[in-house]
Order: C-alpha cells, then structure tokens, then sequence
C-alpha cells in the first residue's frame, strides 16, 4: 500500500529520513547509536551502544538487570533472539505457598537478567566494532553525569512512591531523598564501574565473575533466592520468528514465552473483516480492532509460557481456519468479554536501528515495571528486572512458577516483510500496551495508509480487561459515546498508559524513521 505523507494528528515530531537511523525512547541513547554508525559499526553495534546507554540515561525503564529480545535482518534473512532469563531453580509453587499471586516487588519477583547475554551474543555474532567500543558513552554519562529531561523525571519520581521504602533503591536513585528534578544532573559511578567489568570481561564477569558473586552474596543476605548457579546456567537463544500475514505484508514476532503472539492473533483475525471499509478512527474501527484484541488476549493468557512447559503448538493458534472461527466471535454492535479458544490439532525501552547495507535491527531491552523489583545490588548500579512477576500461581498452567523457567513477558519487538523483503523495524513499549500497539500500527499503515510518523501520532487505544478499554484524549467524544453504547466501558486516561513506538520504515533508498511524542526521545540519522 502506497503511504500518505499527510499528517492530520497533533505532533511533537516529524519523521527523520536517512540512509543510517537509530530510532528510540532517549535522545542521548539514539546519538550513542549514531556514533557507532559515524564510526563505521553496523546497526547492530548502533541499537547496542544505545541499549546500553539507555541502562544509564533512561533508569526508569531498564537497567543493567534487565532482559532483552531482538529480530535482526542481516541484509538476508531475520533472526530472532531470546535473552529472557529464568527463575532460580529454588522456587516452586511450594515455595509460593502463602501468596495470592506473583510479588511484584523484592526478590521473589527477580528472575536472572538477560541483556548483558543479548549484547554479547549480537556483538559477536553480527556486529563490527569491539565489544568495548559499544560501552563508551555509557560509561561515559554514568561517571560525568547526563541531564534528566522531563518524561524520565516524571516516571522517576512516580517510582519513588512505590520503591522508596526499598533501601537499596533509595541509596541507588534517590541519593538526596528524592528523585531528580528536570534539568538536574544524576550521575552513578557504581553503574560506569559495572559497565567497564562488562565490557573488558565481554560479559563473564556479570554471569560468573565478580558481578556475579555480587548479586548472589546480595540475595543470599537479604532473603532472595538467586545463586551463583543459577546465573551461570544462563544462556540466551537463538529462534525462528513466528509470523502472521496481514494485506499482503508479514508480521513477524519472537515466539512465546513473549506476547507478541496475541498480535498475530489479533491480526490473524482482522484479515477476515475488511476494517478499511470503516472510516479510520471511528467507532466501528476501533471496536472491531478492540474486540480482535480482547480475543486475542484470552488466548496469549491461557497459552503462552515457556516454550518447554507449551501445552500447545502454537501454530495451532495461527493457523488461518481457527483465526477465521475466531473472528466470527466479533460482534458489530455489542462489546463481549470472551473466553479463549481450543485449536483443533495441527516500561521497557524499545529501540531500533538500520544501516546503509540493509542491515535493520528491533530491539526491546526492560526492568518490567518502571525501575524493575526495587532491588539494586549494592556498589554495582545493577537493578533488577521483576519479570518473575509474570508468572501464575494456577495449578496445571503451562505458566505455572516453578524453578528454571522463563515467565509470560511482555517486551516484543517486531518486524514487517513483504515477498520476503524487509518493510519495517518497529515496536511499540508499555507491557500489555505492546501487542496491542503492534496490532495499530499494522492496521494504520496497511489498511489505512498512514505514514510512520502519522501512525505514531495518532490516538491509541487499550483493552483493560473485561469490557473495559483506555482511550487517548484525542479520540472523538462521538466515537467515545458511540463505544459506550455498545457496551464498552471507556476511559479516558492520559498518553503515559500508551506506551511509546519508534519505527523504522524502508524506501528505496534509504529510511524513514518516526519517534514517539509520548517519550523524550528522536529519530536521528546521517
């Protein structure tokens, strides 16, 4: 589909076209990127340069404990790899016994942290710069300080509600008592230190080393789980992408244990229904688009966890004659609140960056919710991811906790082919927001036109559970109106719920590159 360079939506941003782009969520991140490319690096060394800065200059999203995903197009053809962590090998539903569900905050919600694994293994396998190299303006802002801008310090004194009863977070990220005010300057060197062990030790030192020894001697003191075995049986992996056509184009995702199998669905679905016959944005749109996604939901909850514990092939769930049942469930006129389906046999950071050779890389790096579980392993500047979080405690579910497993996660990037040609490099952050971005941007692309940046500009919308769905202030009250009579629940909520999307866009020659408003970052390219 031929894309409309209009932009009818108010925007902070205009999209960034260039044959070199690193596209993410913190300006300082993107431009550690783009000096890898004015080095001669590749879009791997650019998207980890910028990963590993965002650990520094955007805390309340990610960290140095965190996971991470990726789908590269090497110029050929798409990898996808896995650096989700798994739970220490001590817990089990007995060990959770006196809970209702999962913690959220302390070590009973920490799993083993993956990035670092992802940064050595893409280095290695794809990139063109020492691994060093890639570390240098981290190190950088952590030592000599980086200027907090606004959206980072909202999020960051938001947190501070939540975790600063934590002492290792107050000594970490509130150093006088508080969080840090826009224009301040934060500087941690416990974070450069760390960053520089990393780097000289390619990544040993976190997962059998000294950084290692840290975090075990940490847990063991203050009543977590997690031992020096348990990080040093970490691996991440290498997969196939699982994919779903949509209008002529492929939609391609990292398998479960992540949920950027309810996109597939959700898309798998709206194939059947010509959602361009209905103005864009306007009531029969977005409730048909809501109830895809309510659908696809019920099945990514009751299906997904680690791949080795599936009760399912999921391909079963793609499989386009169940997706077409499926769909037949949507109702024009009424909001359901559905069931999953039974196949018959058969706050993250999000970035991505693309190079002058065909190189394009999506990448999602994420502590789960803002700062992550509270716990920063003293004079290491490493907080800890609370993906543990995601699991259930629901006897005989294939997500059930147990010790060595990879939770339900929420951080997806994803990536667009046409006739086996990449399209698009994208994704959209903000937990269960993401699939649920992924899916509007397909559909405001490819059945209705959009261009890039108009697609990232536009209102969103979020199902909540239920028949409850969040919509942006910029959704018209007719429509609002329109939804509520039949038998959605709207709220009205503010851009911070919408997560925030950067995209990549292939031309001819060269990129386009859009970068959302709702973050404090930019699209930047040579």
């Amino acid at each position: 589909m031929s894309l409309s360079w209009d932009f009818p939506y108010p925007s902070q941003r205009m999209p960034v076209f260039a044959r070199n782009l690193v596209c993410t969520s913190q300006p300082l991140g993107a431009q550690a990127g783009l000096e890898m490319l004015q080095r001669g690096g590749n879009a791997v060394d650019a998207a980890l340069a910028t990963a590993i800065t965002l650990t520094v200059v955007e805390p309340t999203m990610n960290g140095i404990g965190s996971d991470a995903f990726a789908i590269l197009w090497d110029g050929e053809q798409l990898h996808g790899l896995n650096a989700s962590g798994r739970s220490p090998q001590a817990w089990s539903p007995e060990y959770f016994a006196n809970h209702d569900s999962m913690p959220a905050l302390g070590w009973d919600a920490v799993t083993v942290p993956g990035c670092v694994s992802a940064w050595v293994a893409l280095s290695e396998r794809f990139g063109k710069l020492p691994f060093a190299d890639l570390f240098e303006s981290g190190i950088r802002h952590a030592r000599d300080g980086w200027i907090v801008p606004p959206i980072v310090a909202r999020s960051w004194n938001a947190a501070t509600e939540t975790l600063g009863g934590y002492a290792d977070f107050r000594a970490a990220f509130m150093p006088d008592g508080r969080g840090p005010h826009v224009g301040e300057v934060f500087r941690f060197e416990d974070q450069a230190r760390t960053l520089e062990r990393i780097a000289e030790t390619n990544g040993e030192a976190y997962y059998r080393g000294d950084l290692a020894e840290k975090i075990a001697a940490h847990a063991k003191n203050t009543g977590g789980a997690m031992t020096e075995e348990d990080l040093c049986a970490h691996a991440c992996e290498w997969v196939d992408p699982i994919s779903a056509d949509y209008r002529g184009y492929t939609i391609h995702e990292i398998p479960p244990n992540g949920q950027g199998i309810a996109a597939l669905l959700t898309l798998g679905m709206l194939e059947n229904i010509d959602l361009a016959s209905h103005p864009v944005d306007s009531a029969d749109s977005l409730h048909l688009q809501v109830e895809a996604m309510k659908l696809g939901f019920a099945d990514g909850h009751r299906y997904v966890s680690d791949p080795e514990t599936r009760d399912i092939e999921y391909d079963r769930l793609l499989d386009p004659g169940y997706l077409a049942e499926r769909a037949k469930l949507i109702d024009l006129s009424e909001a359901r609140t559905p069931n999953h389906g039974t196949p018959g046999p058969g706050e993250t950071v999000y970035l991505t960056a693309a190079d002058e050779s065909g190189m394009m890389i999506s990448f999602i790096q994420s502590n789960y919710m803002g700062f992550g579980s509270g716990v920063v392993v003293p004079e290491t500047g490493i907080s800890l991811q609370n993906r543990g979080a995601g699991f259930v405690l629901q006897d005989g579910h294939p997500n059930q906790v147990g010790g060595g497993k990879r939770p339900y996660h929420t951080i997806i990037p994803a990536f667009t082919t046409k006739d086996g040609q990449p399209v698009m490099s994208y994704g959209v952050m903000g937990g269960p927001m993401q699939p649920q971005g992924h899916a509007q941007m397909m559909i405001r692309m490819f059945d209705y036109g959009q261009n890039p940046q108009s697609a990232n500009d536009a209102p969103r919308w979020q199902v909540m559970g239920g028949k409850t769905v969040a919509v942006e202030a910029g959704v018209a009250p007719e429509v609002i109106a329109d939804l509520e009579r039949r038998g959605h629940t709207v709220e009205v909520v503010s851009e911070a719920r919408f997560g925030g999307g950067q995209m990549i866009y292939k031309l001819e020659d060269g990129y386009c590159g859009a970068s959302d408003w709702r973050k404090d970052g930019q699209a930047a390219g040579f």
